[in-house]
């Protein structure tokens, strides 16, 4: 008996760390991600590359379907604090082509990410989201604190 989780376009992804060989298509996922930056590409090259390369306080995973084609991406970055008594990961990035929203790869790409962490000894996961928090809300998350930025230009 088939289930449609079963079926499921979440179940036949692959959830990776992306190469070098991902920049085209996370770039694409990127123009969705919908913020108020538009995105440059020389930009984009330089710190993809710094993602990719920089395990240490990076960590950049793909969703990747049976086909070969990068469905979504999460992107953290992970620091030193001294108020955690050790590492603290920010999910900066996530981003699930629209054309597959919906289907558990958002969720997938989280829990792959909170496994790394816990595999680097990360203490804890922070997200900083406006529009999606009822998402991150129904798989666990808890709101603790506004967050405020200023933009350098």
């Amino acid at each position: 008996m088939s289930t449609t989780a079963d079926t499921s376009p979440a179940k036949s992804v692959q959830i990776r760390s992306a190469t070098a060989n991902d920049a085209a298509s996370v770039f694409e996922l990127l123009k969705q991600l919908g913020t108020e930056y538009a995105p440059d590409r020389a930009a984009f090259d330089s710190a993809f590359v710094h993602a990719v390369e920089d395990r240490a306080t990076t960590l950049l995973l793909v969703a990747e379907q049976t086909d070969g084609i990068v469905v979504g991406y999460a992107f953290a970055t992970i620091a030193h604090l001294l108020h955690t008594n050790g590492s603290s990961a920010q999910l900066q990035e996530l981003v699930v082509d629209g054309t597959v929203q919906s289907t558990g790869i958002g969720t997938r790409l989280v829990e792959a990410v909170e496994a790394v962490c816990l595999e680097r000894g990360v203490r804890q996961l922070t997200v900083p989201s406006r529009g999606s928090a009822d998402f991150f809300e129904r798989i666990g998350y808890m709101s603790t604190a506004d967050f405020l930025k200023r933009v350098f230009d």
